[in-house]
Parts: structure tokens; C-alpha cells; sequence
């Protein structure tokens, strides 16, 4: 089951909400006249919240990785999928970010947080600013600076790809080893082509055990 989610804020954000393994694909994109819902009385009490990459190269909630990463978290727990509003160099998208983790954290008893690439930086530093406590973070590929690790206090799990040339994951690896986090290492590319079933059993598991 999925639900299409109107996110407060100030900003036209947008995302689905999927309920466990019964999740639907995306059916209310941008520009449909479909109209949004409010989920008041969610079916269970932990949820993540996924930041999609690029909106700039195409990235949206209907990801690959981002459904991946839905369909291997453990059945109790839901995924809130979401499209940043209008395209502010990085800040307003982080804003994006931790007003969903503020709307989740009104209707779940726990919110863990995702992102993959760009998402994977917005994670990160939403995770670190958020009002709300973010009970676990996982992140795929990110696009980040090494010190951007230190200033997440929650659990953190950390995906790369060995053969990825487009984010420099090498030092951000080191560091997050250094810091004690949980760092797994894929024989893959950005794209993660082939891999996004293990991608979704390695995040789903993480966080799920965590929320």
C-alpha cells in the first residue's frame, strides 16, 4: 500500500508513503491532478525516510535505489519516498529533508533516515540538524565531505562502490571507519546496477533492527 504525501514546510515537497512490503509503485507524480492525502493513523510505528539524488540529473522518489531500499526494510516498518521542492543549491533541499523527518516523527514512534548520492549528503546533513531524533542513518554513495561523518551523532551505515567514479567515496570510507561506523563495500559502480537487491537487504536490514 502506498499513500501520496503533501509535506508542510513552505516548499512544494511531495513523496509517498509506503507501508511495508505491500508497497504500490508510484502512481501521483508532479503535475497530475491527483491531490495529495494526510496520513494521521499510520499501521505501524517506524518508518524511513528516503532522500533521492540529483533532482538536476533526473533524481526523484521513484528511484531504483530509493525502492530498493523500501522493498528490504522489514514489514513493520514504512518508507516515506520524496521529490525536494523547487531547486536550491543544497539548502533548500536539506530543509526538504528535516521537514519530513519532522512529519514522520509526528506519526511514527521512530524515523530512520536514507539517501543515496546527492540524497545521501542531504541525509547526512539533515541528520545532524533535525529537531527530531533520527534513530539510525544509512547512506548509499553519498555525495559528501569526510567531516560531514562527525557531526552525525545517530547510528550510521555507510555504501560504496568500488568501481564508482563519480563521488570521491575513498576518504569518506576511511573516516567513517575511523568513527566506528558501519561501512560495507560493494564491486559496483554509482548506478549500482545488478546490486540493488543486496543494496536493499543490507540498508533494510540496518535500519530496520534499529527502529
Amino acid at each position: 500500500m502506498s499513500d501520496p504525501i503533501l509535506i508542510p514546510g513552505g516548499r512544494d515537497v511531495r513523496g509517498r508513503l509506503d507501508r511495508g512490503t505491500d508497497a504500490e509503485p508510484t502512481s501521483v507524480d508532479r503535475g497530475t491532478d491527483a491531490e495529495p492525502t494526510s496520513v494521521d493513523s499510520p499501521d505501524t510505528d517506524s518508518v524511513v525516510v528516503a532522500c533521492p539524488p540529483h533532482p538536476q540529473h533526473g533524481g526523484s522518489r521513484s528511484d531504483p535505489r530509493l525502492r530498493a531500499v523500501s522493498d528490504g526494510l522489514a514489514p513493520d516498518v514504512a518508507c516515506l519516498r520524496f521529490d525536494y521542492g523547487e531547486w536550491d543549491e543544497g539548502e533548500g533541499e536539506t530543509a526538504d529533508a528535516e521537514h519530513a523527518i519532522a512529519w514522520a516523527a509526528d506519526r511514527f514512534d521512530s524515523v530512520g533516515l536514507f539517501g543515496y548520492s546527492f540524497g545521501g549528503g542531504v541525509a547526512l546533513r539533515a541528520a545532524a540538524r533535525a529537531d527530531t531524533t533520527v534513530a539510525a542513518c544509512s547512506v548509499l554513495a553519498p555525495a559528501a565531505d569526510p567531516d560531514m561523518l562527525d557531526t552525525v551523532a545517530c547510528p550510521l551505515q555507510l555504501l560504496v562502490g568500488e568501481r564508482d567514479t563519480t563521488v570521491d567515496w575513498e576518504p569518506v570510507a576511511d573516516r567513517a571507519t575511523v568513527l566506528g561506523h558501519a561501512v560495507e563495500r560493494l564491486p559496483a559502480t554509482h548506478q549500482f546496477r545488478g546490486d540493488l537487491g543486496r543494496v536493499g537487504e543490507l540498508v533494510g536490514r540496518y535500519l530496520s533492527a534499529r527502529l
